[in-house]
């Protein structure tokens, strides 16, 4: 049940410690093994040189535990290094803890380079602009030099992925029947030789912005499929893919749920929504369905975008939807181009917990003072990387180069 605060100063200081807690502390954090700081409630790497240009992360942790994960790897996608070189961005939104958001992080990217070991040495071929399961935003033809890395490499990513994990659910479910309640949302952004793939099972959002030199602004463009069941046409596809069951979605305290229980559609893990197996005793019983089922109700199959980058596209924001609860798409690339690219991504996390404040009635020097726990009150956890494009977007792989990998995440156990 989500508790609201109402403008209530005494019950605030019941929650409010006189500690720094917000990443803007006076000693700065501490390096983190990840390449990135952490302070308090935050992790951050304010910024980075990735293949195509400059990059920022950061996190902030609202539940008692950190269920969001997120990664940054560029330079050689493969296991060999004939391979593509490119930038892979992951931001995993975990749900009923962070042991999934954990596993994709560890395994989502690797999953990829061991299926692109295979593509390595594939022909170049002819393709054109176009979306998996998603409305087109622009058709266009161009010759793909992707060196193997298609959707369909990404979309077997994901799927290799969930199929990992939900043999490791298997093997636990005796001793810790819990992990088959455990998921995550997987947003997945990959630039190849000029080439964007944008891969999302859930809520997550990735917006592209363009620059409209007609009137010197920048736009910004969705280029996300989301799966919440809040969506009318995400209930739309639920009811076509489960015609027999009246309950599919239901509508509990003005909010969407899935079988009354979850309100994304697509995820990785929620073993309990795929196989009837993992959802009985010895699953808790408020996970557990009153009917059982016969095909998963739930899927991990991502939408998927694939679209020629332009000098026009000048930055990626990639975010949990703790971000997009508070900030529209063009607030947040607004607020990316009038602001300086060193803190970017911690700069657009602090306008959403400023605006979080504001919808509580209360003053975000307070905000910054609640726990972990208590703070999932006000806010979701939140994971943002910003992607800079470098208007001379490479569009051959060089061999040269190091990796660079980045993995943010706090561990408060």
């Amino acid at each position: 049940m989500r508790l609201i605060l109402r403008h209530r100063p005494d019950l605030y200081s019941i929650f409010i410690k006189p500690s720094f807690l917000e990443g803007d502390s006076q000693n700065g954090g501490r390096e983190a093994d990840s390449g990135g700081i952490v302070d308090g409630l935050w992790w951050y790497k304010d910024s980075g040189k990735h293949v195509y240009g400059d990059f920022s992360m950061a996190m902030i942790q609202a539940n008692k535990v950190l269920e969001d994960q997120c990664q940054l790897e560029s330079g050689c996608l493969s296991s060999v290094e004939c391979g593509p070189r490119g930038t892979f961005v992951g931001i995993y939104d975990g749900h009923a803890g962070p042991e999934a958001s954990r596993f994709i992080n560890d395994r989502l990217f690797d999953n990829m380079k061991s299926l692109l070991f295979n593509q390595c040495t594939q022909p170049v071929v002819i393709a054109t602009a176009y979306v998996i399961d998603f409305t087109s935003i622009h058709d266009a033809e161009y010759a793909s030099e992707s060196e193997g890395m298609s959707d369909d490499i990404v979309h077997k990513a994901f799927l290799a992925t969930e199929e990992e994990f939900l043999s490791l659910v298997e093997s636990k479910w005796l001793r810790s029947p819990g992990v088959a309640s455990v998921g995550s949302c997987c947003l997945v952004g990959i630039i190849c030789n000029g080439v964007l793939y944008i891969a999302n099972a859930g809520d997550s959002r990735a917006v592209l912005a363009r620059e409209e030199r007609t009137s010197n602004t920048f736009k910004a463009v969705r280029v996300s499929e989301e799966h919440n069941a809040n969506m009318e046409s995400v209930r739309e596809e639920l009811r076509s893919l489960h015609p027999n069951d009246p309950n599919i979605v239901v509508l509990k305290h003005n909010v969407w749920r899935v079988r009354g229980l979850i309100q994304v559609s697509r995820s990785i893990g929620d073993a309990y929504l795929k196989k009837p197996e993992f959802n009985r005793d010895p699953l808790l019983p408020k996970f557990r369905l009153s009917e059982s089922f016969s095909q998963p109700i739930l899927k991990a199959e991502p939408s998927i975008l694939v679209q020629k980058l332009t000098p026009k596209d000048q930055f990626l924001i990639f975010a949990s939807d703790g971000l997009w609860e508070h900030l529209s798409d063009q607030e947040a690339v607004d607020i990316v181009k009038s602001s300086p690219r060193h803190g970017i991504a911690r700069k657009l996390v602090k306008a959403a917990l400023i605006e979080a404040a504001k919808k509580r009635e209360m003053r975000y020097s307070d905000l910054k003072k609640v726990d972990g726990g208590v703070r999932r009150h006000f806010h979701d956890d939140i994971t943002v990387i910003v992607l800079f494009l470098n208007c001379h977007l490479p569009t051959k792989s060089s061999s040269s180069g190091a990796m660079i990998s980045v993995k943010g995440g706090i561990m408060h156990l």
